[in-house]
């Protein structure tokens, strides 16, 4: 015989386990009874009919919303899964059913995993392939002090430029030709306005 709560929260249950496809599952559990109600995107073995286990739900730390999680759980091969359970009352406040969601953490932690390792570098730089690329010196000068100051090149401030083109002229950088061009790009600015600045640098006592 059909369930009239599944047949109210089986939108709902649906648009969850369609948006989140394939990744999780959706159950919708008896309280009373014990049992699954309904289930959408099955994990496991579990049908209608089979015991939930949920326990005792006056047991629980009461919740203003009725929304439990995320909380850890684990499947028999292995899999994590982040799961959130939601206490659904009925007119009279009891208990009426509980809607469970359970996301499958394995492709996060994959692509966790992925990031983290192209992240790592996993050798030194050969300084011998870039001891003589004065591009990649301008990149990175100006690069640490992009992120010292948190905030991008346009936004910083005439002493940063001023100190950034001294770490530039101390390393050689603009003994070198058309190195002005490649340095306004860096910063963002008018070659006019390194030329300028470096006038500055150079006659300050």
């Amino acid at each position: 015989m059909d369930d009239p709560r599944v047949a109210q929260w089986s939108p709902v249950c649906a648009a969850i386990a369609a948006l989140l496809a394939p990744h999780a599952e959706v159950v919708l559990h008896d309280p009373e009874r014990d049992e699954v109600l309904a289930i959408w995107n099955p994990m496991s073995a579990r049908e209608p009919g089979d015991p939930s286990l949920l326990g005792e739900l006056d047991r629980l730390t009461p919740s203003p919303s009725g929304v439990y999680g995320p909380y850890e759980k684990l499947l028999a091969d292995g899999r994590r899964l982040s799961s959130v359970s939601a206490v659904v009352a009925d007119a009279g406040g009891r208990p009426s059913a509980v809607l469970c969601v359970n996301v499958d953490r394995t492709p996060l932690d994959q692509a966790a995993a992925l990031l983290t390792a192209f992240a790592a570098p996993v050798a030194e730089r050969p300084e011998a392939l870039f001891e003589h690329d004065w591009t990649e010196r301008v990149a990175e000068t100006v690069g640490a002090f992009v992120r010292e100051r948190r905030r991008p090149p346009e936004r910083l401030t005439r002493e940063d430029r001023l100190a950034v083109l001294a770490e530039l002229d101390r390393l050689g950088v603009f003994g070198v030709r058309r190195a002005v061009p490649v340095v306004a790009r860096a910063l963002r600015v008018s070659r006019s306005t390194v030329y300028t600045l470096l006038s500055d640098l150079r006659n300050t006592p």
